[in-house]
């Protein structure tokens, strides 16, 4: 006996679409103050529901052990009682945060006397498809509520339990706080033919953000009518420049591949400067190899520091997941933007330099969503910015790029104030 739904008909989705959408009105007009109560209710359920949610997460796990997953996107999966603690605490961070609806962006009055003002307004309806991923199924509900949006989420079979206690324990405290539960909506029951219907929602749904692999995100981004946001694949770089100092390389690639590898921002590629690679290489790749990294390096890398894996194009390419990384040493700084335009996904790069006028090169020349000096990759992530949580890191050009906070979810319209004036 299994306790898996049964894949219902997709009118029962297109019924989801609509309440969110019926949901999402009042939701608009609500005050910051309301908004706030129901986040703070959020938190409280998730910290009182431990015992609910552990358990739930515990037959994910297994599932995808038997599955096959791998141990990054098992590691994405996974939630104990710290990692809900931390849920609950973005949460309350989102509180703190200003309610961006209703924001002045801009005004002025015309010589007719027709005053004119731009202020953010919410999409409406946000849906989310996503894999492997409870903590977004908190961290994009907590965002959409804040910015007054209401959300569809499809969060993919390997969470399925998780993921159903998460959004039961979110409707009950939305209710509590006075706020429609129809604002939280999972569809996760009707399977791949929900996903497809939530791509073809246009009218109800108002934007669609797809977080998960390259495949997903283009698959969304290829068959949506939907709006779509997308985020991106992370292959992800560090450039350690002529100057670089062996401490810092070593200590700045090592967090960027280790500190969690099952993440976007994790780094996948290590180029070198070939004037210091000597000196560079064997400390920087003897603390990767400590940390039980396995390294696939290029002819001059392997030259340099023997026993290593050899590339292949397969690994410049690669969002691993896993404890690999990709080593090549290159001429100089031209060859190593010229490898990053080839092989970036344009999710973020990392220069590790001595010398300002590389990295202010690097800043200005790198096309990607985040482009750092001297630090982890692993910054790059909508808590660490400030952001309480993200919806995702936008990859794209169009409306958001980098990590997306509440503005992000957010529209503009334009309020025209006038006195009796027509146009002549």
């Amino acid at each position: 006996m299994t306790d898996t739904l049964a894949a219902p008909s997709t009118t029962g989705a297109q019924a989801r679409f609509a309440a969110a959408k019926a949901a999402s009105k009042p939701l608009a007009t609500a005050t910051a103050a309301q908004k706030n109560r129901a986040l703070e209710a959020i938190a409280h359920a998730l910290l009182a529901g431990v015992e609910r949610i552990v358990p739930a997460n515990a037959r994910d796990l297994e599932a995808g052990r038997r599955n096959g997953l791998s141990a990054g996107l098992l590691d994405r999966l996974a939630l104990d009682e710290r990692r809900i603690g931390a849920l609950a605490d973005a949460v309350l961070q989102i509180v703190a945060l200003p309610d961006p609806v209703g924001e002045v962006l801009r005004g002025s009055t015309l010589p007719n006397g027709l005053k004119l003002s731009q202020v953010r307004v919410p999409f409406g309806v946000v849906g989310a498809i996503y894999e492997a991923r409870p903590n977004v199924t908190v961290d994009i509900t907590a965002l959409a509520l804040k910015s007054g949006n209401a959300v569809v989420l499809r969060g993919g079979t390997a969470a399925e339990h998780t993921n159903r206690v998460l959004v039961e324990l979110i409707q009950e405290a939305v209710a509590t706080a006075g706020l429609p539960a129809d604002v939280v909506q999972t569809i996760d029951e009707f399977g791949r033919d929900g996903a497809a219907e939530l791509m073809r929602a246009r009218g109800l749904v108002d934007v669609l953000v797809p977080r998960g692999s390259a495949g997903l995100i283009d698959t969304v981004v290829r068959e949506s009518t939907v709006p779509v946001i997308e985020t991106g694949a992370g292959v992800v770089h560090v450039y350690l420049d002529a100057s670089a100092d062996p401490a810092m390389a070593a200590s700045i690639v090592v967090n960027a591949k280790t500190q969690r590898v099952g993440v976007c921002n994790a780094a996948e590629t290590l180029l070198v400067h070939r004037d210091a690679a000597e000196r560079l290489l064997p400390p920087v790749l003897g603390a990767l190899r400590d940390a039980g990294v396995t390294l696939h390096a290029d002819e001059r890398s392997r030259a340099i520091v023997p026993g290593l894996e050899p590339v292949s194009d397969e690994d410049w390419a690669a969002e691993y997941y896993s404890l690999d990384l990709a080593v090549g040493v290159v001429d100089d700084l031209d060859a190593a933007l010229e490898h990053i335009d080839r092989w970036s996904t344009h999710h973020t790069e990392t220069i590790v330099t001595n010398d300002l006028a590389a990295a202010d090169r690097f800043l200005a020349e790198v096309d990607s969503a985040v482009v750092m000096v001297n630090a982890s990759t692993r910054f790059t992530d909508g808590g660490e910015f400030g952001f309480g949580a993200e919806v995702g890191i936008s990859t794209q050009k169009l409306h958001a790029r980098g990590p997306m906070g509440l503005p992000e979810l957010t529209s503009t319209k334009w309020l025209v104030r006038g006195s009796g004036q027509i146009r002549s």
